[in-house]
């Protein structure tokens, strides 16, 4: 694995009195690279939407299915996964190259906490690259040496935005534009998104869990309706069965239980660029 040489730097400015989307993610997951502030802001979420750990597990376990069906059946070797995350259970690349153990994965994230125990726990993974960047900056982040080095641009690419852009304020579907337009033909993206379903019961839902994630570091979380979310993968062409919950997207078996409150705060999906 490399680091960026802006890592030194952000590792020594990690905050444990503020919390992080990283962090709380990770204990929703049930990691243990999170403090009791991390740990106090989920449980803050849990008070007005208890099923937001479940929620954060089947996220996860989309982007697991998404990434080894990239992998194994389409044959999609290199990957860029914006706003990685602290590493846990089934990380990208452990799932991209159980399927092809040459497959590349390049990690981005501006998290202090994400970075220093990106470079403990992948040291040992030559295929496997972090960069410390701004994921809502696309024309910096893709002229970063090693974005532009360890991937070959002539190549498909499946470029990951999973549980990310609901975090940016300012135009997000511009920012995934950026990224389309410098993807080559052929390459996919796996993208899901806070949703707001513009129902009353599911709705109120979405408004308290965007006031209670006000004092995260990384700022506010955005939930999105349909027809915003469209406008942001405009230009793909989705994979069926489309823009769904995550649960629904090629799930293990039939549902055997109702989906739950805030799994319908949720849509997620996986597109081809033409």
């Amino acid at each position: 694995m490399v680091m960026s040489e802006r890592d030194d730097d952000l590792a020594t400015v990690i905050d444990p009195t503020v919390p992080s989307t990283a962090r709380i993610y990770d204990a929703g997951l049930g990691g243990k690279d999170n403090y009791e502030v991390d740990r106090e802001m989920l449980r803050k979420v849990q008070a007005v939407a208890p099923e937001v750990t479940e929620l954060a597990i089947v996220a996860r376990e989309f982007l697991i299915r998404a990434v080894r069906f990239l992998a194994r059946d389409v044959g999609i070797d290199q990957f860029l996964d914006c706003g990685s995350g602290l590493p846990t259970a089934e990380n990208v690349h452990e799932v991209a190259q159980r399927s092809n153990p040459d497959a590349r994965v390049v990690y981005v994230d501006n998290d202090p906490v994400v970075l220093a125990h990106g470079r403990a726990l992948l040291a040992d993974n030559m295929q496997t690259h972090f960069v410390s960047g701004d994921i809502f900056q696309p024309t910096r982040l893709l002229a970063d040496q090693t974005v532009r080095g360890e991937l070959d641009w002539d190549k498909p690419i499946a470029l990951i935005h999973s549980m990310s852009l609901h975090f940016c304020a300012d135009d997000p579907a511009a920012v995934l534009r950026d990224y389309l337009d410098a993807l080559p033909s052929g390459s996919y993206v796996v993208f899901s998104h806070a949703f707001d379903p513009e129902d009353d019961e599911y709705s109120v839902v979405a408004r308290n869990i965007e006031r209670v994630y006000q004092g995260a570091s990384s700022g506010r979380i955005h939930f999105r309706t349909r027809a915003e979310i469209n406008t942001m993968l405009a230009g793909l062409e989705l994979l069926k069965p489309g823009l769904v919950q995550p649960a629904d997207w090629w799930p293990g078996g039939p549902r055997v239980q109702p989906l739950k409150l805030s799994d319908h705060c949720l849509l997620a999906a996986v597109g081809r660029k033409p």
